[in-house]
This record gives structure tokens, C-alpha cells and sequence, in this order.
């Protein structure tokens, strides 16, 4: 490879990292901003909770989509669109005078996040044909979300000290003109649309289906899961999954290639991708919400206490890519999720003790085990289809992470909430509220690692799957079985 060969995959890098990280940043910092936003704007509980929200209704509703357009159109004109999108809706949030305002300019935000975000993988799939360099590259990819979490709580709240809640949307105007510039540059044109279509009816079912699903969660805190609303949004959901099913099952070019589940592998790592966001999504918002109104600490203190995440996260994924091909990407999982799920109940300990180095202890376990599963989950589920549909394997990964973020938030959330409201006693129940909530958030991680532990195959990771190396399986082009990555067609796979 030639110098100016090496030099353009590393702006390429660039790109997709950065394309990843705005809105990472994004969501780590927004929890932090809310009691600022509530104060500015006058608005109550279920304002905010829309401002969270209405970021993960777009997203939700439309990550499917962005995957396939990808694949279909041109991975980076489909990538550049949605980076436009979230910055000029990054942008309206940051002149939202509104709490309407704010609110439209968070659905932009998740609508451009839906379309760009499942391109950082393709792009990254189609980029980086070689095992050694997609193993490195989908490390520095996965390192990404830890830097996040550096970047969000530090940088932002110090942003939120010193120049107010609207600088932290702002933030994202350079760092998108920046992405798309080195996009242009940088970042070739591919595509994958031989045999496929735009698959209408299953875009808009998928739609159905996620969004009613996340709408009656989101809601099911203020009018009650009985609530003839939220029954007709999940029987909506129901129904929009079961016709997806069928339109899928029949259409010449699917959005997506149902094929793909008979894989244990990339079926467990979307499991273990959904399980691992509803505990961590919702323990960041508890966990702010601990250190902020339980401990007193001020939004810039309460983001550097957070650090031990962070840490943790990123001394270990550096390593990971090495470690995986020592043992496999079903050992680093298993351990990762299991570690995870320890951390999680460290901290639901923690807000029984009501000091800080319990907490700090837990955070620091999680960021560990974050640190070993995030690289290998995604090279399992990238590696388990070709590479002309790294778009749509990409998509259904984002989608069960959002659908489990979303979840995270909404039940661990509830919980925390109703047992304080069930007490009577305001703040003074509230810990009590929140250790139980993330006790489940827990039980959630430890369920992820039973996944990988039984369905990940043991040679899933050594060496060429773990890079991400990815070939057909045989039988699935003779007979449509669907695919495989290499070496999982072990006993144990």
C-alpha cells in the first residue's frame, strides 16, 4: 500500500469517526443540560422527557431506513445527507427559543442520526478489505463512543457553566462542517443495489413498528400501560411487525434479508446490542440524576465523576482487538456483558451508601466491560453478512441498540420514579427508587452475557472473524440459508 493510499484510509477514518462521534457526544452530554433547558425554557417533567424523546422516536422509526438508502444510493451521498440534517438540526435546537422549537430541532437531530449513523460501519466494511486492518479500524470505531463519554460530560458541562445550555448544540456546527468536508475528500463512493430495490411497503412497516413501539413507552409514564393509547400504539406495533415479516418473506429485494437470523452469531449479537443499551442508557440517566440531586454535585463535577467510565472504556478497548483473537469474540462478550452487569449492581449498591466512591467504583467496572464487548459485538455482527449489505446489518444493530436505549430509559426511569412517588417521600425514597431500577438494569447485562456465552460460537473471533473477516456461507448461496461468518460453523457455533 502506497503512502498516499495509507494516508487517505486515515481520513477516511477520520470521517467515519467523527460522523460517529457528534451525535454520541450529543446524547452523553443532554442529560446534563436538562435541568438548565427546564429552568430557561419554564417547561415541566414531560417536556423534557420529550426533548430526550423525540431524538429517540426519528431515530427509531427511521434507522432501517438509512442502512438500506445507503447500500441502495451511494453509502457516502446517504451518509453526507444525514450529516447535514443533524447539524442544521443541531443548529435549531441551539436557537430554540421553544420549548416546540427545541423539541423540532431534537427529531431533526435523531432523523439526520438515522441516516449517517449506520454508514460509519458500511463504509468502514466496504473501506477495509483486509482482516488485520478492519480489526484496527473497527477498534479505533468502537473507541469512539468512549471518547464520547469523555468528551460529553466534561467538555459539555464546563459548556454549560461558562456559555449556557444552547453552546452545547452549537458545538456540533464545526465538527459537522469538518465531517463533511473530509467526506468529500476522503471517503469514496460505493454501492450494493444489484438485485435490490427500494422496498416501499417494508420502509414504511419497519417505521410503524418501531415508532408505535417507542411512542407507547415513551408515554406509558404519564398515561399507564392501560391506557387506550398505549394499547392501540403496541397493538400497532404488533401488527406493523408481524405484516413486516410477511412483505419481507416475499419481496424480491428486502429492506432486510430475514435469512440473516437463521445465524446464531449475528442473532445473539443484536440481542446482546439491545440488552446492553437498556442498562446503560438508563443508568446514565440515573446515575447523573444521583450525583446531581442526591450528592449535591454541580453538572461540571457530576460529568468528572462519570470519568471512571470512561477510563475504564478506553484502557480496554485498545486491547481488545489482540485479546479477541487470542480467545475469541464469545470470551470477550460473555466477559465484557458479564462484567457490565456486575458494575451496573455495584452501582445500584452504591445509592444505598450515598457517597461517591462506591459509585466511582461501579462506573469503572462497567467501563471495563463496555471496553471488551463493543469492538467484538460488532465485528460478530458486521461479519455475519457480505459486505454489499453492511448497511442493512448495520441498521438492525443501531436499531436494537436505540430500542433498547429507549426502553432503558423509559422502564428504568419509571421505576426509579414510582417508587419515590409510591413513598410519599420525595428525594428522601428516591435512591431507594434508584438502586432497584438498576438492579434490573443489571439483571439485563447478565442476560446479554448468557446470550453470547450460548450462541456465539467459540471460534467466532480468532483471528479472521474477529477482524471481521466475512464470507458467504456456501450453503446459503446454494440453498438461501442464509449467511455465516467464518469458522463459527463450529459444534458450538
Amino acid at each position: 500500500m502506497t503512502p498516499s493510499d495509507v494516508r487517505a484510509k486515515r481520513l477516511l477514518l477520520a470521517a467515519v469517526c467523527l460522523g460517529l462521534l457528534m451525535p454520541q457526544i450529543d446524547l452523553s452530554v443532554i442529560n446534563l443540560a436538562l435541568p438548565s433547558v427546564r429552568a430557561s425554557l419554564g417547561t415541566g417533567a414531560a417536556g423534557m422527557q420529550w426533548v430526550l424523546d423525540a431524538y429517540n422516536l426519528a431515530f427509531a422509526s427511521m434507522l432501517l431506513t438509512g442502512g438500506t438508502l445507503g447500500d441502495l444510493f451511494g453509502r457516502r451521498r446517504v451518509f453526507l445527507i444525514g450529516l447535514a440534517i443533524f447539524t442544521g438540526g443541531s443548529v435549531v435546537c441551539g436557537l430554540a427559543h421553544s420549548l416546540a422549537a427545541l423539541v423540532a430541532g431534537r427529531a431533526l437531530q435523531g432523523l439526520g442520526a438515522a441516516i449517517e449513523l449506520p454508514g460509519t460501519l458500511s463504509i468502514l466494511t466496504v473501506a477495509y478489505t483486509e482482516a488485520h486492518e478492519r480489526a484496527h479500524a473497527l477498534g479505533i470505531w468502537a473507541a469512539m463512543s468512549g471518547l464520547a463519554m469523555a468528551l460529553g460530560p466534561t467538555a459539555g458541562a464546563l459548556m454549560l457553566d461558562r456559555l449556557g445550555w444552547p453552546s452545547i448544540f452549537f458545538l456540533n456546527l464545526p465538527v459537522g462542517v469538518t465531517t463533511l468536508v473530509l467526506t468529500l475528500t476522503a471517503v469514496p463512493e460505493s454501492a450494493s443495489p444489484e438485485g435490490r430495490r427500494l422496498d416501499l411497503p417494508g420502509q414504511i412497516l419497519a417505521a410503524v413498528c418501531l415508532g408505535g413501539l417507542t411512542y407507547a413507552v415513551i408515554q406509558s409514564h404519564s398515561m399507564g400501560w392501560a391506557s387506550p393509547v398505549i394499547l392501540g400504539c403496541l397493538s400497532m406495533s404488533a401488527a406493523g411487525f408481524a405484516a413486516f415479516l410477511a412483505v419481507e418473506r416475499r419481496t424480491p429485494g428486502p429492506m432486510v434479508n430475514l435469512a440473516v437470523f437463521r445465524h446464531a452469531p449475528f442473532s445473539a449479537s443484536l440481542g446482546v446490542a439491545t440488552l446492553m443499551t437498556f442498562g446503560i442508557y438508563g443508568q446514565m440517566l440515573i446515575t447523573s440524576v444521583y450525583l446531581q440531586t442526591i450528592l449535591g454535585m454541580s453538572p461540571l463535577l457530576a460529568g468528572l465523576g462519570m470519568l471512571p467510565d470512561t477510563i475504564g472504556f478506553l484502557g480496554t478497548s485498545v486491547l481488545t482487538g489482540r485479546l479477541a483473537a487470542r480467545y475469541g469474540a464469545r470470551a470477550l462478550m460473555a466477559g465484557g456483558m458479564a462484567l457490565t452487569g456486575v458494575g451496573v449492581l455495584i452501582a445500584a449498591w452504591a445509592t444505598g451508601v450515598r457517597a461517591y466512591w462506591p459509585m466511582g467504583a461501579g462506573l469503572g467496572v462497567i467501563g471495563v466491560g463496555l471496553g471488551l464487548n463493543t469492538g467484538p459485538l460488532m465485528s460478530v455482527a458486521i461479519g455475519s453478512v457480505p459486505a454489499s449489505r453492511s448497511g442493512m446489518a448495520s441498521g438492525l444493530v443501531n436499531a436494537g441498540r436505540m430500542v433498547g436505549a429507549t426502553l432503558g430509559v423509559a422502564v428504568l426511569g419509571t421505576i426509579a420514579a414510582s417508587h419515590a412517588g409510591a413513598a410519599g417521600s420525595g428525594l428522601a425514597m428516591l435512591p431507594a427508587g434508584m438502586g432497584r431500577a438498576l438492579a434490573v438494569g443489571g439483571i439485563g447485562e447478565l442476560v446479554a452475557a448468557l446470550l453470547a456465552l450460548l450462541f456465539v460460537g467459540s471460534a467466532v473471533g480468532r483471528r479472521d472473524a474477529a477482524a471481521g473477516q466475512v464470507e458467504t456461507n456456501p450453503r446459503a448461496r446454494a440453498g438461501g440459508t442464509g449467511y455465516a461468518v467464518e469458522g463459527a460453523q463450529s459444534a458450538d457455533a
